[in-house]
């Protein structure tokens, strides 16, 4: 039980949370979740070149329980999906999502039976981030924009709605394939 719990919501807590904020945007744990081709771009970002350690990122983790951000990295097969939201459930709070690539984000391409159109109808997306697949620098800015949203997630029984909120709102929305855009 920590300071946040004790306290009423929303008092003294605006340079806590702050504070908070700052330290937890500097040691977010990914765990991989490589699916497809963006899954070689996503292991390039963690190579030398690129060096995702110097956001705090020093290594992937294999166990969800060990990691808070989860990088969905390619198209999620039907199959697939109710595996996808047990590793999810796993993680501990807070926990992050990343949809890496065009099949994670909508379907790209793979708009048929067996592929889910969308990583967001199975588990809530923080951030989407578009391309096939898109290169490593593409990935290190998704990370900097999540790092700005850690910092900004609110602490407490305040998180807890905000989270309970968002991922309601995430499941309900309407599916990819009974939108009706341009192609269509």
């Amino acid at each position: 039980m920590g300071l946040e719990e004790k306290l009423p919501s929303g008092f003294l807590l605006s340079t806590v949370e702050s504070f908070a904020g700052y330290l937890r945007k500097g040691s977010v744990w990914p765990a991989t979740f490589g699916l497809a081709c963006c899954a070689i771009e996503m292991m390039a970002t963690g190579a030398g070149r690129f060096d995702i350690a110097r956001f705090g990122m020093e290594a992937f983790r294999a166990s969800p329980r060990q990691a808070d951000l989860m990088i969905v990295a390619g198209r999620v097969s039907q199959k697939m999906a109710p595996v996808l939201r047990q590793v999810y459930d796993q993680m501990a709070e807070p926990k992050w999502v990343l949809a890496m690539g065009v099949c994670a984000s909508s379907g790209g391409m793979f708009n048929n039976y067996a592929v889910v159109q969308g990583v967001d109808h199975v588990v809530p997306v923080d951030i989407y981030l578009p391309g096939c697949p898109p290169r490593p620098e593409m990935l290190l800015n998704a990370i900097l924009a999540l790092h700005d949203k850690i910092q900004h997630t609110p602490l407490g029984v305040n998180r807890q709605e905000a989270v309970r909120a968002a991922e309601q709102a995430a499941l309900a929305a309407t599916p990819t394939i009974r939108m009706e855009g341009l192609l269509r």
